[in-house]
């Protein structure tokens, strides 16, 4: 038998041994899952079988925090070994060793398990056994032990996001029915990112809606300037689309949803190999190296993300959301400087950045400009849009974006040549660097270009001012 049938049999002894306890516990969970002030959940239906998946789930959002974590089987999420706390300045390989030596106790008591003793057992090893269903193989066991896993709690953080869901919720429902998605798809940043904006994962997502680059270029801008992953507004409306076109490929919500953690390809692949596109087979059946764990629960730890955000005060007790968000955007109609912008608004430098998080470092540096067209954000209070554009004085208008101060040059590059891509002259390359002849520029050596003119100011070229002899460093041959 293989890996694989093996696997298959024993989630199908264990369904076997739990549908029953799984169907009694999912009809107590519909009547209080009912809000009859949302909408339906057909969309998202939530299976027997899945029902203790999602339990799982809301104990790891709601009772316990990222302080501690729960010892747990990573096939059957209703096995959990134990629950582990740590004091909140704990040393983090201290930490990391606890966790390891639970493990490893786990996997040592099911192996013994597995060699068939049943009787002369401590009270823990009769305490482990207890947790699976009652005749449960020596085989079962034994791979069991292959699959102990930490999962982190995450209590405090859902808390958090709860509370900042309050700025950005209505809007993002409001994108989700323009572009004819389910409402239900705005409790999807809990599991994303706990509705942090400022969100970055190990791997390069980032983001509220935790976006990957390569997907993120689809719909967003994303590079040493902009990165739209981080602006609530824009990624909302990128991740609505995504979600839309994934559900139009697989004709399923289950299955797109599990598409925005798996990749929509990935999805079309388990589908077009179990040809079935019901949920539970998917994620009980479909193996493939790159189905793991998150991806195989993307969809019950939505389901239980879903049902702590609509009640809330049951989980958490009572709340204090953020307010709403009402900023008000000037679209740029020219590259400005962020100064500029602070100037006419008359808001705290720090207050803009919070507003305008797409914006990179260094355009808050001064090293680059906000770009032509950008969507700036402003707090409602600042005043109209439109008034405050006409405060920016020509003098601080630019037609293109700020360049670097000084460039390199290539090989086979001539000073004509640099020039003309740089909107300057040569003679005024060579005035600047104290050259006295194109001859002398080499490649490798470094230039100084001249500061940009803003659209209002004169574009005659004033001569340039020579230091005294010997102190320019400027232009020189590269190491």
């Amino acid at each position: 038998m293989t890996p694989t049938e093996r696997g298959s049999m024993r989630r199908g002894l264990w369904r076997g041994a739990l549908v029953l306890a799984a169907l009694c516990a999912a009809s107590v969970s519909a009547r209080s899952m009912a809000d009859p002030a949302a909408p339906t959940r057909s969309e998202f239906p939530l299976p027997a079988e899945l029902e203790p998946d999602v339990r799982f789930w809301e104990r790891i959002y709601s009772g316990v925090t990222t302080h501690g974590g729960l010892i747990h089987d990573d096939q059957h999420l209703a096995v959990v070994y134990e629950q582990i706390d740590f004091p909140p300045d704990v040393d983090p390989h201290v930490r990391a060793n606890a966790i390891d030596a639970a493990k490893a106790k786990y996997q040592r008591i099911l192996r013994e398990l597995g060699t068939g003793r049943r009787g002369d057992l401590s009270d823990e090893e009769r305490r482990v056994l207890a947790l699976w269903p009652a005749g449960v193989a020596d085989g079962t066991l034994n791979e069991a032990a292959q699959h102990v896993r930490f999962q982190l709690g995450q209590a405090d953080r859902f808390r958090e996001g709860l509370q900042r869901a309050g700025a950005w919720g209505s809007h993002i429902r409001e994108v989700l029915r323009r572009q004819g998605v389910p409402e239900e798809l705005a409790a999807l940043p809990h599991v994303e990112s706990s509705f942090n904006a400022q969100a970055r994962s190990k791997v390069g997502a980032a983001g509220m809606w935790q976006f990957m680059p390569s997907t993120a270029h689809r719909w967003l801008r994303v590079d040493g300037i902009v990165d739209e992953r981080l602006d609530p507004y824009k990624s909302t409306e990128a991740a609505a689309q995504y979600l839309a076109r994934a559900h139009e490929l697989l004709g399923s919500w289950p299955l797109a949803l599990t598409a925005y953690n798996h990749g929509t390809g990935g999805m079309l692949r388990a589908k077009d190999k179990l040809g079935t596109d019901d949920i539970t087979t998917v994620l009980h059946e479909y193996e493939s190296p790159t189905f793991g764990f998150a991806s195989r629960n993307f969809y019950v730890s939505f389901l239980a993300a879903l049902e702590i955000d609509r009640n809330h005060e049951r989980f958490f007790g009572p709340l204090e959301r953020e307010p709403r968000d009402t900023s008000r955007v000037m679209r740029l109609p020219e590259f400005v400087p962020v100064h500029a912008l602070e100037r006419v608004t008359g808001v705290e430098h720090d207050t803009l950045r919070r507003l305008n998080l797409a914006l990179l470092e260094p355009v808050w540096r001064g090293e680059r400009f906000v770009p032509k067209g950008f969507e700036f954000r402003v707090p409602a209070a600042a005043g109209d849009p439109d008034i405050l554009l006409g405060r920016l004085g020509q003098d601080e208008l630019y037609a293109a974006q700020r360049r670097d101060p000084f460039v390199r040059v290539q090989k086979h590059e001539t000073l004509n040549a640099i020039a003309a891509r740089e909107g300057t002259t040569a003679a005024e390359l060579l005035a600047l660097n104290h050259l006295s002849s194109s001859k002398q520029v080499r490649k490798g050596m470094v230039l100084r270009l001249p500061e940009q003119k803003p659209i209002g100011a004169s574009h005659e070229r004033p001569q340039a001012t020579l230091p005294p002899a010997g102190t320019d460093k400027l232009a020189r041959q590269a190491p």
